[in-house]
């Protein structure tokens, strides 16, 4: 039998083994480190000053201080010493930085791709607000046809109501 688990790595208590409590506790502060991550900061390579138990960061290339040497891992601050986890592809994390889930996917932290029926909103290159639900910042902007030619329609609600297009700067 394998001295840890192989998802996580956590390590297995083993027959006669002493300080059975020293190998327990292990385990759980990897579980606490891993299952809901959360970090402070995307691709920190300078760690904090004072740093609280708990805080983590998800290190990027060209770490130094404490985390010289630790590219590309979690860093966990567990009161006493800096914890470094290589991350595993599929791994989930949660960045208060910018307020956004991320997945480890091919050897980066990305954004999940999500469902985009029926969204409250949609901004590409700037946010949207429940007034400009769809909200487009870019150079250009291509509609381009399904068939024999296209059509850009404006509704209004009701006959009274107004339907234009306005330019503006």
């Amino acid at each position: 039998m394998p001295d840890t688990s192989p998802r996580l790595e956590l390590p297995y208590l083993m027959p006669s083994q002493a300080q059975k409590h020293v190998t327990h506790n292990e385990a759980l502060q990897r579980l606490d480190t891993l299952v809901q991550m959360a970090v402070l900061q995307l691709e920190a390579t300078i760690p904090p000053a004072l740093p609280e138990a708990g805080d983590g960061y998800a290190l990027g290339h060209g770490t130094a201080g404490a985390w010289v040497g630790q590219d590309d891992t979690i860093a966990i601050w567990n009161g006493t010493a800096w914890i470094f986890y290589p991350p595993a592809e599929g791994w989930l994390l949660w960045d208060h930085a910018t307020a956004s889930l991320r997945v480890r996917t091919e050897g980066a932290w990305k954004r999940p791709h999500m469902e985009t029926d029926n969204l409250e909103g949609l901004g590409v290159g700037i946010g949207s607000d429940s007034v400009n639900r769809l909200a487009v910042s870019s150079p250009a902007s291509l509609f381009s046809h399904d068939g024999d030619g296209h059509q850009l329609k404006v509704n209004k609600s009701a006959t009274a109501g107004t339907a234009s297009i306005v330019f503006q700067s």
